[in-house]
């Protein structure tokens, strides 16, 4: 045998014995056991719906396999903690959803004061649809609870995660924030030993209600090279009444959050929390959301660019009727928050009255190269400020409408420090923009409630009258084809 042969062989034995092993069919088909806290039997084989397990107490003792599932009986109503143990594959994921009539309402998990209703440890390749998860105990300021809880600890890559359908109600855990919070649907990394992240993170159509105190997260406390979760997607969920802050991504590269909906967030914490957010996430995604309801002026902003934010863009968002206002620029101390794009977005009658914040508040440290372009700022309220800035720098504002309120002496503009050019002013002035307009934008609407009543009527100045920015977007807010030269603000009709 040559040298040269030789080789070949004993590279082809390596690549053979370093390659996955494949799932074979009946992995994928896998086992299926039946939960039925209604009329199940613990001492039954649990297999068929017929001879269904009581308790989820039995079924966490079960350890789960590639292929296999996990259904719970419509219509019913189970007590403690579901912890099921095991692992799915790639290509066979564990599923957990429901089964029997359905007319009837998702089977329902109440935890009772224990840290979560569905707590998963250490595992990956898992889907979880269609449950209704609840955790209420005594009143605590101690207790971390939860309704679903993925956590890892120095495990390494954990792939492959879906809750779909699920709702989420009725926690009351201590005001704890990260990196291990309470709320409502959660995944942790914890750990000091091994880089341990999430590769593959996907909650969508999901409903969180009166939850303390995060409404659904990710978030680590690993530090070091690899520590970036991927493919983190958050999409269709609604949240309302949360404790704390209503959706947030830590520790996250090119996660999509969008289409979500959250009324009510900030509603009993004494920490700082926004509705949508994210914390040293490079190239995150947001769009296509609308947050309300934000209660209390300690932040409680819609929407927030803060500590060690690298390229996060939002736009196409919403934002209305927040007490803590539209934005929040607060890069952390010591932390890099660069090139940012805050661009067609709507913003309506949110307000920020405690200084130094403003509807858009940019605080904190310093961020570099922040740019927010062609969005629509309007207020009705003459106690706020449309833009205020304490000190830090790095802001540009370009191409926007400010629409101060139309009672008083409007609402004002605190900055000296960020760059204005060629925005839009009404009821309020930015004296520093030497391309401003100082018009009336003529909106279709004299009093604004919704996005469609910022839209520019017949001979608003805001047309035409932007620059173009190369930054591949080609539609507005509501689908119009942005033109050469853009409107000002969110509006791009002709």
């Amino acid at each position: 045998m040559t040298l040269r042969r030789t080789s070949i062989v004993i590279l082809a034995a390596l690549a053979a014995a370093a390659a996955p092993v494949p799932v074979t069919a009946a992995a994928r088909a896998g086992t299926t056991h039946y939960v039925d806290c209604a009329r199940g039997d613990d001492s039954a084989a649990g297999t068929s719906p017929g001879a269904a397990w009581r308790t989820v107490a039995k079924a966490s003792g079960h350890a789960f396999g590639p292929g296999d599932r996990l259904l719970l009986k419509r219509g019913t109503s189970c007590t403690g903690v579901l912890a099921p143990t095991g692992a799915g594959a790639a290509g066979a994921p564990v599923r957990i959803d429901a089964y029997g009539d359905k007319r009837a309402a998702k089977p329902h998990i109440e935890a009772q004061g224990a840290r979560a209703a569905l707590h998963l440890v250490n595992t990956e390749q898992w889907e979880i649809r269609n449950l209704d998860l609840s955790n209420t105990g005594p009143a605590t300021t101690t207790e971390r609870r939860a309704g679903l809880y993925v956590q890892l600890t120095d495990y390494g890559t954990a792939e492959h995660f879906v809750v779909d359908g699920v709702d989420v109600h009725d926690v009351n855990g201590a005001d704890s924030k990260d990196p291990d919070p309470s709320g409502g649907i959660l995944f942790v990394v914890q750990g000091t030993a091994t880089p341990t992240r999430f590769a593959g993170v996907r909650v969508e159509d999901s409903t969180v209600r009166h939850v303390d105190r995060t409404g659904i997260g990710i978030m680590s406390t690993w530090d070091g090279p690899g520590r970036f979760a991927t493919g983190v997607r958050f999409q269709r969920n609604k949240a309302y009444d949360v404790g704390g802050d209503g959706i947030v991504i830590h520790e996250t590269s090119r996660a999509r959050v969008e289409h979500n909906y959250v009324d009510g967030f900030n509603m009993r914490s004494a920490g700082y929390n926004a509705g949508v957010w994210a914390w040293e996430s490079e190239d995150a995604l947001y769009q296509y959301n609308e947050v309300t309801g934000g209660h209390g002026t300690r932040d409680s902003m819609a929407y927030d660019i803060d500590g060690g934010n690298v390229r996060n863009v939002y736009r196409y968002n919403y934002s209305h009727d927040n007490e803590g206002g539209f934005l929040l620029v607060c890069n952390g101390e010591g932390k890099v928050s660069d090139g940012n794009r805050i661009h067609d977005n709507i913003s309506v009658n949110d307000r920020n009255t405690a200084s130094p914040y403003g509807v858009i508040s940019v605080v904190c440290g310093a961020s570099t190269d922040t740019r927010i372009y062609r969005n629509t700022v309007v207020t009705n309220r003459s106690d706020t400020a449309l833009v205020s800035n304490n000190g830090p720098g790095g802001v540009t504002f370009q191409d926007n409408v400010f629409v101060g309120a139309s009672t008083g002496s409007g609402s004002a503009i605190k900055d000296t420090v960020s760059t204005y050019s060629g925005n839009l002013y009404w009821n309020t002035a930015q004296p520093r923009d030497a391309r401003g307009l100082n018009a009336d934008p003529r909106f279709v609407s004299a009093s604004p409630a919704s996005p469609d009543d910022v839209r520019l009527g017949d001979g608003s100045p805001a047309r035409g009258a932007g620059t173009a920015v190369d930054d591949g977007t080609a539609y507005d807010y509501f689908g119009t084809p942005i033109p050469d030269p853009p409107n000002l603000g969110a509006d791009q009709s002709s």
